[in-house]
């Protein structure tokens, strides 16, 4: 069963995303355009997703809970969770080991939560960009206590990636999945870098705007249109 997806996604939480990218309007847009299965994906926190998982419900979209974690050393990585609460314990974790560095919404964006009738309930008060004290290398390992797994995140693009910031892949990486924002340099990035022909490789839009969500140029092959088994297919299985 062929499944159109984007996984990588931004809403009103992260401040560099836009006031309009709420839980509902996510939700809509991906039915509009054909999508069946998104992962909301903010800056160091999981908040806003079971307003997301919430919204999609009646379009018949399966949602996957994640983050885009900021290392110690600036390299974004997604991180996927099988079940809102595993997200929910992982996004407090995270949240107490964030420099205490509060947001400017003036200079940053705002940083909006909102509740599962699509209401704006609140603020994050801490700057969610920053970059949280946990390695690369640390992360798996953490990431297994909460159930979760690893994908790094447009491992093409020159800044925030793990290739532009650290140069290599540490040879005790253990992810099985990559993200690329041009799928165009796949074998590219395979020939040079050995250990991502052993990886599924995945494009998503990292969209911070309604109109940058992936039209369904994208598909997955799995068995069924379920939580499990998109999770299963990301984490290598």
């Amino acid at each position: 069963m062929k499944i159109s997806y984007d996984f990588h996604l931004h809403s009103c939480l992260s401040p560099c995303g836009s006031d309009d990218m709420t839980p509902a309007n996510i939700a809509g847009m991906a039915s509009i355009i054909g999508l069946k299965a998104i992962a909301l994906t903010d800056h160091n926190t999981c908040r806003n997703c079971p307003a997301l998982t919430e919204a999609a419900k009646d379009y018949g979209i399966s949602v996957i809970p994640g983050m885009e974690l900021c290392t110690e050393e600036e390299v974004h990585v997604l991180c996927f969770f099988s079940s809102l609460n595993q997200a929910m314990e992982f996004d407090r974790f995270v949240y107490e080991k964030l420099p205490d560095i509060p947001n400017n919404p003036m200079l940053f964006g705002n940083q909006l939560i909102y509740n599962t009738k699509d209401q704006a309930e609140g603020v994050l008060d801490k700057l969610l960009i920053s970059a949280v004290p946990i390695s690369f290398s640390d992360l798996p390992g953490i990431l297994n206590g909460f159930g979760g797994i690893m994908i790094p995140a447009h491992i093409d693009k020159p800044s925030n990636s793990l290739i532009s910031n650290l140069g290599f892949i540490p040879p005790d990486s253990t992810f099985k999945t990559a993200e690329l924002h041009d799928l165009q340099k796949k074998s590219t990035f395979q020939k040079s870098y050995p250990y991502l022909e052993g990886c599924r490789i995945l494009c998503s839009s990292d969209a911070h705007y309604l109109n940058d969500i992936h039209e369904p140029v994208y598909w997955i092959d799995i068995p069924s249109n379920n939580t499990e088994e998109i999770f299963r297919f990301l984490s290598g299985a």
